[in-house]
This record gives C-alpha cells, structure tokens and sequence, in this order.
C-alpha cells in the first residue's frame, strides 16, 4: 500500500497505527465549478495541489456504494447517493452539462479525533454518465452514476498518423507535418526513372547496354 501512488506521506504513517478515523469525500467538476463534498457534519479542509480546499459536510445524506477494484484492470462503475442538499447542489444537477465530466473520490483519514484531515488518496477516478432526481415533500434524492477511467482502454482513439491528429494531441508539432506529401509521392526503386539519375537510372542504362550487344550478335 505504501508504494501506491498518490497517497500523502503523512497517511502512510497513519496506516500503521491501530486506531485510525476515515472518512470519504467526493468532487464533481462540473464546467462552471467543482462541488466538493464529504461524508462528515463540519466543512474539512483538504490540501489540493499544494493549495487548501474546503469540502462541505453532507453526513448521512451522502452515499457512496462499494468500490471494487479488479486484478484484471477491468473497469468497474460506482453510485452516489445525495439527499436533502441545499438549492445550489438541486440547481447544478438540474442545469449544469455533467455528462462526461470529470469525478473523484478520496479515502482520507482524520487526525487525532478532530475534523482535520491528516492525509487522502484517491481511490477511484472516472466520468460522470447518469443522474435521476427524486422530489418528494421530503426532499431531493440525487442518484449519479459514474463509469472508471480504465473505461477508456476499450475505446479505439481515432488517431491517425496525420497532421491534423499530432495537432490535436500537440499543437504547433511539425513531426508528421509532410506526411500529407508522400500519399502520391513517387519513389523509384529499381527501375529507369525520367530523369535518368539517380539509382533507376543507372540500372535502367545498364540494361540498355545489354540489349544493344544482343542485337549486335
């Protein structure tokens, strides 16, 4: 476990001490913003990139259903569960595009009892695909379903040796910039060319050699 990538130092140490406190948290990086939750009461304070980031408390009202992870590298799906959230959580399910967008989820431990979080790692990574909402008197009830990244490994990318796809991968690389010319590129090999130079014309003047000594026979 400790040579996983992805987990903070100060976790590894964590791990083997005998009594740990764990918590899960999610982000959702929907195109306007991220909405970052855990599975505490109190905002928790997470470093991200070097950077403190709060994660808002939804208890209960979170869940997260178990996440397997295959020998075989097999994608596996995950669904969460968020109920009774405020109306800025209800609106970005209701008008953000979340199709395709970017999901994580962290295992994280609390540090001395406190809502502190002495450390994450993420242990799943992939794409939002489906959401249901359920409005009752009681509340809304959000369902999302999300599909692993290693999804992508049974996907063909549509690259070609082009151009226009080294573009797309790296903008401004000229490596297959004159691939376009060779498509009627003609080569010669072997036998006499036009212009008479190179090595089709040499062969092609050695033949020709010979034809005359026969015709003189």
């Amino acid at each position: 476990m400790s040579n996983r990538s992805g987990i903070d130092a100060a976790l590894v140490d964590l791990l083997g001490e005998d009594n740990q406190i764990l918590f899960m948290a999610v982000k959702l990086e929907f195109d306007t913003e991220t909405l970052r939750l855990w599975n505490g009461k109190d905002n928790l304070t997470i470093q991200e990139g070097g950077s403190n980031t709060t994660y808002i408390g939804a208890g209960t009202l979170l869940q997260i259903s178990g996440i397997e992870e295959q020998l075989d590298m097999s994608a596996a799906g995950v669904t969460i569960s968020l109920a009774g959230m405020d109306e800025a959580v209800l609106n970005l399910a209701l008008n953000e595009e979340y199709q395709n967008r970017p999901i994580s989820i962290l295992l994280g431990m609390l540090s001395g009892g406190t809502d502190i979080s002495a450390g994450t790692m993420t242990i799943f990574k992939g794409r939002m695909q489906s959401m249901s909402i359920d409005d009752n008197p009681e509340g809304s009830l959000i369902t999302l379903n999300a599909e692993s990244r290693l999804v992508d490994l049974n996907r063909p990318s549509n690259l070609r040796y082009t151009n226009e796809s080294q573009q797309f991968i790296s903008s401004g690389d000229t490596c297959f910039s004159r691939v376009g010319l060779l498509q009627d590129k003609e080569i010669l090999w072997g036998r006499a060319g036009t212009s008479g130079s190179g090595l089709g014309g040499s062969v092609g003047g050695r033949n020709d050699n010979v034809n005359k000594r026969i015709q003189r026979r």
